[in-house]
């Protein structure tokens, strides 16, 4: 039996992952389980230790460790070590190397809706690993000029300087008119109650010559980031064609078995 799993704090237990991955497995008559565990931060060291010790073929790191377990792993893809940030880990005997599949889900996403990032403006909220993924992917792929907000100043500064962006307070953002052609959102929040605050800063902002919303959270109920858009008259896009592709790339990675991404959507369809 191979056996995967999934690192994270409390959140962990609510995460998608399992289902979809457990699903695909039944699918394609894998004997293999897939488990979360909550991980204390001051246990990520064991943890890691133990994915070695348990001889599990391959795990995925959620918040809020995708940063944490770097220096816990022997090696990185070239791509997580730009980012700084990873999800996606795999086991070669006792050698475990890290991945960032997020990044490249999000790339497919703006190719399934025909966004070309060339040359264009956009403004990414957050500065976790999500949104060091979304800023390496908006380089790779040329954008113009990137603005980064956060709450904390010191981190928004830190990951704005790594991706050549611009950084902006979150509580600014209203402040004036933005002009940007694409807004993603690379927090965990998209609903009212997650966050009453962060819900009225978008509810003032006044967007310009965007084109796409883009949320990364898949799922939510009351979206004030689908709100903000509807009542500009900007397209919204949450984050299940993210979801469907980052699980499509991640299963090629542990498996090597290349799932249609039709399929995977099928088996979100039918286990979510």
């Amino acid at each position: 039996m191979q056996v995967y799993c999934i690192l994270g704090d409390e959140r962990v237990f609510h995460a998608k992952s399992p289902a979809i991955f457990s699903a695909l497995m039944r699918r394609l008559g894998i004997n293999g389980a897939y488990v979360p565990f909550k991980v204390a931060p001051n246990q990520i060291g064991q943890a890691l230790h133990s994915i070695r010790v348990l001889n599990i073929a391959g795990a995925n790191v959620t918040v809020p460790y995708k940063e944490a377990v770097i220096p816990h792993l022997d090696i990185l893809s070239e791509g997580a070590n730009i980012i700084g940030a990873i999800n996606t880990i795999i086991r070669n005997g006792d050698v475990l190397k890290g991945y960032n599949t997020n990044a490249i889900g999000f790339m497919d996403s703006l190719n399934d809706v025909g966004f070309d990032a060339d040359g264009k403006s956009a403004l990414v909220v957050g500065t976790g690993g999500a949104a060091k993924a979304v800023m390496f992917i908006l380089n790779w792929l040329r954008t113009d000029s990137v603005i980064v907000a956060g709450r904390d100043e010191e981190k928004t500064r830190q990951i704005a300087n790594r991706f050549d962006g611009e950084a902006k307070p979150i509580n600014t953002l209203p402040n004036q008119p933005l002009a940007v052609n694409i807004l993603v959102n690379a927090t965990s929040v998209s609903s009212t109650d997650e966050s009453p605050e962060l819900a009225a800063l978008m509810e003032r902002l006044e967007l310009r010559d965007c084109e796409l919303v883009l949320d990364l959270n898949y799922g939510r109920s009351q979206n004030f980031w689908q709100d903000m858009a509807l009542r500009n008259g900007i397209r919204f896009m949450d984050g299940l064609s993210t979801l469907v592709n980052q699980a499509k790339r991640t299963f090629a990675l542990w498996t090597g078995i290349q799932v249609p991404p039709e399929e995977v959507l099928k088996v979100i369809d039918e286990n979510l």
